[in-house]
């Protein structure tokens, strides 16, 4: 019996890769994570997996490759560049529509975060947004979620997205660069960009999603924003991996809420600062409660973001196969918050 038993337990052993044990290490430990504007605090969750060690953590070789903006990040995916994004969650609505089987499944803000301004220089008499017909509008890159939100308020303005003239602006620098020098009327950016033009006296705004309740106010419901997104094929191949992944951004989401300005100015590169730590203090303070606490994604979220992208876009608004379930899901972020209370 001694002996029957020593092999079974060796016949286990041996059988340990293929096990529980063996399926918990991701299947694809090294990987490219693509984002439109890394250095925006609409994406600080991802920079601090990375700075705090939270990705090496979980076993995983993350390359974090920066684009001007979301819909490169996208296309970076699409075009195989990339296995994840981090970006903005209607894009896994948006490539639906085109065949394109996206889910999200961690969250990084429960806001867009996105503020629409005027150039006080350019348009010193500016009253209402229906003013911007005929004006230039920078966006990170046309395309992303800075011009997805842009269409929308000019929408309820009664302007088409046809009426202005969209202009890929960046991120950073160079939109500061641009709304300064008066080479555009307008802009749909992010913070830090946003609380170093506001301070300077170079913006007007307009519209404010960094308020949780402002963003609700303005889409009718939650909408979720910066996320963790990939092919549904990914997952499918790379649960483990996927998992791992969720687990850092959980932590960071976390860190970040019970961080304080010093905390966050330690964490994030020099070049974050835009040469102003107080200015990016101002806007990590202003952008806080719309990044998520647990990467939860909101069960309304789904239809808040179809709803808000059918108001600017005819395919959208006329298909009738949409599945919201399929573009989202909380399986791995209940499983990270239970491992990281």
């Amino acid at each position: 019996m001694q002996r029957r038993s020593l092999l079974t337990i060796l016949g286990a052993a041996t059988a340990l890769p293929h096990g529980p044990l063996w399926a918990q290490a991701p299947e694809k430990p090294k990987l490219t994570i693509a984002v439109g504007g890394k250095n925006l605090l609409y994406y600080l969750p991802l920079t601090i997996a990375e700075t705090q060690g939270y990705f090496k953590a979980e076993g995983l070789d993350v390359t974090i490759a920066d684009f001007a903006g979301g819909s490169r990040a996208l296309q970076a995916l699409v075009g195989g560049s990339a296995d994840i994004v981090s970006g903005a969650f209607e894009h896994t609505i948006n490539m639906q529509i085109k065949g394109q089987r996206l889910r999200a499944f961690a969250l990084q803000g429960r806001a867009p975060q996105i503020v629409l301004g005027v150039n006080p220089k350019t348009m010193p008499n500016f009253k209402t947004v229906a003013d911007l017909k005929g004006k230039k509008l920078g966006v990170t890159a046309p395309g992303s979620s800075t011009n997805v939100l842009a269409n929308f308020v000019l929408a309820k303005a009664g302007l088409k997205p046809g009426d202005v003239s969209i202009i890929g602006v960046g991120a950073g620098s160079g939109a500061v660069a641009a709304m300064r020098a008066g080479q555009i009327d307008a802009i749909s950016n992010l913070d830090p960009v946003i609380t170093l033009l506001a301070r300077s006296g170079d913006l007007k705004i307009v519209s404010d999603t960094r308020l949780v309740a402002e963003a609700d106010k303005v889409f009718g419901g939650p909408m979720p924003a910066g996320c963790l997104y990939t092919a549904q094929s990914f997952i499918d191949k790379n649960p483990a991996t996927v998992q791992a992944i969720t687990n850092a951004i959980v932590r960071a989401n976390k860190w970040i809420q019970q961080a304080g300005p010093s905390d966050i100015i330690k964490a994030v590169p020099e070049s974050y600062l835009l040469g102003d730590r107080a200015v990016y203090v101002d806007a990590f303070l202003a952008a806080k409660g719309a990044l998520s606490p647990d990467g939860s994604i909101p069960e309304a979220g789904a239809e808040t973001a179809r709803r808000a992208l059918a108001s600017i876009d005819k395919e959208i608004a006329a298909a009738t196969h949409i599945d919201l379930k399929a573009v989202w899901t909380n399986d791995f972020v209940k499983k990270a918050n239970a491992k990281y209370r």
